[in-house]
């Protein structure tokens, strides 16, 4: 594959077919640079925007779109059909599972584990002007199907349950779920045999 002159790459890289990288928004950005740092496995149908810097060992699935003024760590693996917009800053370590949407000016710090369908929202009332992602802290985990509203921190460390809408602050260290989501237990809680990050 031949890579537009708008693209750096590092080393080791595998492009599989039908991918673009470095594509150009219509917004209005001063700098549509992409740079992906080396041993990136880009799978077929990935679109990535010029205008993003991403680091190390990047792993995409199917069908993944990330956008552009995005600053993204090492390590990043996001699956199948699931898109980062734009303006995101992004840590190192974070696993994206499929079908996930995460929206504009969301923080999520290293090591962040997203399940399948997650949704992030960024606008409180639909069409507003002013935009704010949620902020994930270190190392939490969100369940499959998670709603997070703008706004939003989610503690370090801490579990959102399956299904759950998250429209308060999370604590540090906590298991929450329901509608709306509320902390029930600590991650002390989990039994020993379960596996922690």
């Amino acid at each position: 594959m031949s890579l537009p002159d708008n693209v750096q790459i590092g080393e080791g890289y595998t492009i599989h077919a039908n991918v673009l990288l470095g594509y150009r928004t219509g917004r209005p950005i001063e700098d549509h640079t992409l740079v992906i740092g080396p041993n990136a496995t880009i799978r077929a149908n990935t679109i990535i925007y010029g205008g993003t810097t991403i680091g190390s060992d990047l792993q995409t699935g199917h069908n993944v779109v990330i956008r552009e003024q995005n600053t993204i760590g090492d390590g990043l693996a996001i699956w199948n059909a699931s898109t980062i917009d734009y303006g995101c800053i992004i840590g190192s370590g974070v696993k994206i599972h499929t079908n996930c949407y995460i929206a504009q000016f969301t923080v999520m710090e290293d090591d962040v584990f997203l399940a399948p369908g997650v949704s992030i929202a960024n606008d409180m009332y639909p069409l507003s002007p002013n935009l704010q992602g949620p902020t994930l802290k270190r190392g939490c985990r969100i369940g499959v199907n998670v709603t997070l509203l703008p706004g939003v921190t989610v503690g370090e460390g801490s579990i959102i349950g399956a299904g759950a809408v998250v429209t308060k602050d999370i604590p540090a260290g906590v298991i929450a779920w329901g509608n709306p989501a509320r902390p029930h237990r600590s991650i002390d809680d989990i039994p020993a045999d379960v596996e922690r990050r």
